[in-house]
């Protein structure tokens, strides 16, 4: 297995080294593995006036291509380097599901979880904007083309109108083609291909944009005029209070003519100080000369990732474990993390987002324990596995495991070559695919030859994925070298599990899909977990009330 090493720059911390902490372009995430929407606390979740989609692409292109890439596919240089997921807006899978509310809010209000801030550089035309344009990297023109001629040839007569920003806003391209295909209320379903309902919801959502205005023609001589493109030009002041220049983005209208913008961005806040402490729980004094480093980190617009680190400063702690930073600017939604080194291990604090006005921030303090490399004493909570039957010629397994570790020391983990979590083991002839953390993890800590788990009242999440080869009969035999509470089987509709182990728990619907789900119940260690799985899938997804605004 050849797995990515990604560079640590968050407080969670959940990177394994050495290990690929991000999902494959051609995995698919197994049902409850995504992030919930916050919920909005916001204004009317609709524009009022409809995006425009030409300024959505500067902004884009500034704030969200780093990590998104300029393609929406999740493949920008900087969102490589972050320990989690990038949204990858051009794939259909992804788009299909989310609604325009659903984004503006996520950029609106941001996502602490996911060290996220509110984004509030940009007025509230300007993130449905950005929301707009990235909802067409998934679309084609052919797409929208063929959607208006069916929308036109088996639509109209019903629905020539009703499609306003406030209904469209709160619904995705699968509530609108599921409405399509199956019928709502009043509304009469229309046998069509599953491509056609889709083409429609494209027409569709294409309808409540403002397209880009024609090129205006100027004159060669005419004197150049700066452009107000609605977005500021900087997210953020450097940390070294140099001030920022930009110049529109070529072929945006301004562009026909000489047009030369720049722009001083001013400070958000002002210089204070921030401090913390190092909490000691090992029983043992603190070694001298622990080095601190202070990392200042800023979002880019992007409403599924971590934000980029823009600063970071060093100091030395005090004997008593404080510590101090002085004269650091300060401005108001940025995050600060503190990093200890401690006899040759990294330990961080929880992250501290400056409030508006703020001169003193205060860091969580980061807790230090004890170390054992007995893994033995971890015990684990639950383990979900989730066989997933789409690709063609694989079967894609996600085992989602949750762990707890109820000692008051820090469990080193080793990978070793191999880099393998002994303790969570693949499928016997499977190919391994690689780690994940879950989201709401607690915090792993990176060490030399593998990671940490320190003791936590968050339970620790981590998704181990694999492949088998598809077969009529697969035989499924997994080894247990902890012992499990439960275990759950996730199969898609129409196969069947076989067991003595198992208990039948019947077909429920989750994530819009309906599963047959299979449960054990505690195993012990060194136990095998063993079953087999036949049948075939059927296509039996339900999809979401189009009325439900999400």
């Amino acid at each position: 297995m050849k797995l990515r090493h990604a560079i640590l720059l968050t407080a969670i911390a959940i990177l394994l080294t050495a290990c690929n902490f991000t999902l494959a372009a051609d995995v698919t995430p197994p049902p409850g593995y995504v992030e919930p929407t916050p919920m909005p606390t916001l204004g009317p979740l609709s524009p009022a006036s409809a995006p425009d989609i030409a300024n959505g692409k500067i902004i884009y292109t500034e704030k969200c291509a780093p990590c998104h890439g300029q393609n929406g596919l999740g493949d920008g240089q900087q969102g490589k380097q972050l320990p989690v997921t990038v949204a990858a807006f051009a794939l259909p899978e992804t788009a299909h599901k989310a609604t325009p509310a659903q984004w503006f809010t996520v950029v609106s209000q941001g996502n602490l979880d996911r060290f996220m801030p509110p984004f509030a550089s940009l007025n509230d035309q300007e993130k449905w904007d950005v929301v707009a344009y990235a909802f067409t990297f998934h679309m084609t023109d052919e797409q929208v083309a063929s959607g208006k001629d069916l929308f036109e040839a088996k639509c109209t007569e019903c629905h020539a109108d009703g499609f306003t920003q406030e209904f469209m806003a709160g619904k995705s391209a699968d509530n609108i083609a599921f409405a399509i295909s199956n019928g709502y209320k009043d509304m009469l379903a229309i046998d069509m291909p599953e491509e056609d309902a889709y083409a429609i919801a494209s027409y569709l959502r294409m309808q409540t944009v403002a397209l880009p205005a024609a090129p205006v023609a100027v004159s060669a001589t005419e004197t150049p005029v700066s452009a107000e493109t609605g977005t500021p030009s900087a997210e953020t002041t450097p940390v070294d209070g140099t001030q920022a220049a930009v110049t529109p983005e070529a072929g945006t209208p301004q562009a026909a003519a000489e047009v030369t913008v720049t722009t001083e961005a001013t400070l958000a806040a002002g210089f204070g100080t921030v401090s913390g402490a190092i909490d000691n729980q090992t029983g043992e004094a603190l070694p001298s000369g622990i080095k601190v480093t202070l990392s200042a980190l800023e979002h880019g617009a992007d409403p599924n990732t971590g934000p980029s680190e823009i600063a970071s400063l060093e100091t030395t702690a005090n004997a008593d474990g404080t510590f101090v930073f002085e004269n650091v600017e300060i401005p108001e939604n940025r995050i600060f993390i503190a990093e200890a080194i401690v006899n040759g291990q990294s330990y961080q604090s929880e992250f501290a987002v400056v409030e508006a006005g703020m001169t003193e921030l205060v860091i969580p303090t980061i807790a230090i324990f004890d170390s054992s490399d007995d893994f033995s004493v971890l015990t684990i909570d639950s383990l979900q596995l989730h066989f997933d039957f789409a690709n063609e010629t694989d079967v894609q397994i996600f085992g989602v495991y949750t762990i707890s570790n109820p000692t008051d020391k820090s469990i080193q983990i080793k990978m070793e070559a191999q880099q393998a979590i002994p303790f969570v083991p693949f499928p016997d002839g499977s190919t391994p695919l690689g780690y994940e953390a879950t989201q709401d993890t607690a915090a792993f800590v990176q060490t030399a030859d593998g990671f940490a788990m320190p003791p936590s009242t968050t339970p620790y999440g981590l998704i181990a994925f694999a492949s088998y080869p598809k077969a009529d009969t697969i035989v499924v035999s997994q080894s247990v070298p902890l012992p499990i509470s439960g275990v759950s089987i996730l199969l898609p509709e129409g196969l069947k599990a076989e067991g003595d182990q198992l208990t039948d728990e019947g077909v429920q619907t989750m994530q819009n899909a309906s599963f047959h789900i299979y449960t054990t119940g505690a195993l012990k260690k060194d136990e095998t977990l063993k079953f087999t799985i036949t049948g075939k899938v059927q296509d039996t997804t339900v999809n979401p009330n189009i009325m439900q605004n999400k």
